[in-house]
């Protein structure tokens, strides 16, 4: 059966209505605390990436507290988060099957970087992807006291059709130059499985510990690949891994240079409602590091 894109991200936006509100401060609180237990900051001001998850709050939020509090621990006066666009409609979606498929992502009117302040398209306004850090950055710098003239500048950046050439997207150039003086983060949902993602029924795994393993063997995989700046390869990398990430980890890679990245944590969120699919069907949830190479 051919998938609803547009059903699909009313009930996504629907179903983080509800997460949050059942989260509730005192589980944001929570998270925030819970975050602690990672200090990102030093490796951000050294020019590094963390990444976070999207996938359910209440799986995956203490991951993008980790975030929050690195960036703002950082000291940096600017924050990049570079996020991933999601192919909610069939026009974006055609879009990136025929780029994987080796077409020229230049063909499409989807070709660039969106976000706010950037004229042309707006699709980032539908995307659900930031929602959460949205959410935890507003918490954190409240429950900090951070008077509003000292709130880092918060800039979200949305990359489509990066294509294996991430220097030729269209404001690849302005981006550059916000991230002269900027700690960059970025988020990826980068191992979705199961018979509700078209994985064979046979070759499915339970989210237990040895399918989380497996899927950050994959992910570690793919942040190796996307390492060495082998672009095209972490495309397609992300293709088969279902990685909602193949545009914001080719951008920012390209923004930062070579870098090592690892897995620090890992969990899962159940995807069987959302897709109304037999399980197992879930989505992992990340959080990575990315370290500059130094010679």
């Amino acid at each position: 059966m051919e998938l609803d894109r547009d059903q699909l991200q009313k009930q996504i936006h629907e179903l983080y209505a509800r997460e949050h509100a059942e989260l509730g401060e005192h589980g944001t609180l929570e998270h925030l605390e819970r975050g602690r237990e990672w200090d990102l900051s030093g490796t951000l001001s050294a020019g590094g990436v963390a990444v976070f998850p999207h996938a359910g709050v209440q799986d995956c939020g203490y991951q993008i507290a980790a975030c929050v509090h690195a960036a703002l621990d950082s000291g940096a006066d600017r924050v990049i988060v570079i996020s991933v666009l999601h192919a909610f409609n069939d026009t974006m979606e055609r879009a990136r099957q025929a780029v994987a498929a080796g077409g020229d992502p230049a063909e499409w009117d989807l070709w660039g970087i969106q976000g706010p302040g950037i004229d042309g398209r707006q699709e980032w306004r539908g995307d659900h992807a930031l929602i959460s850090w949205r959410h935890f950055w507003n918490a954190e710098i409240k429950r900090r006291g951070i008077p509003e003239h000292k709130v880092p500048e918060m800039i979200e950046r949305y990359p489509y059709l990066a294509g294996g050439k991430p220097e030729a997207l269209p404001g690849i150039e302005a981006l550059q130059e916000l991230a002269k003086d900027a700690v960059i983060v970025s988020t990826a949902d980068a191992f979705h499985h199961g018979i509700g993602y078209g994985t064979p029924p046979e070759e499915a795994l339970q989210p237990d510990e040895a399918g989380l393993q497996r899927a950050k063997e994959v992910i570690e995989e793919g942040m190796a690949i996307l390492g060495r700046g082998d672009y095209w390869g972490y495309n397609q990398h992300c293709v088969e891994a279902k990685s909602d990430a193949r545009d914001a980890g080719q951008v920012f890679r390209y923004l930062r240079g070579p870098m090592t990245g690892r897995v620090l944590d890992i969990t899962y969120t159940d995807s069987t409602a959302l897709y109304d699919a037999p399980p197992p069907t879930w989505v992992a949830a990340a959080l990575m590091e990315w370290t500059l190479v130094t010679d």
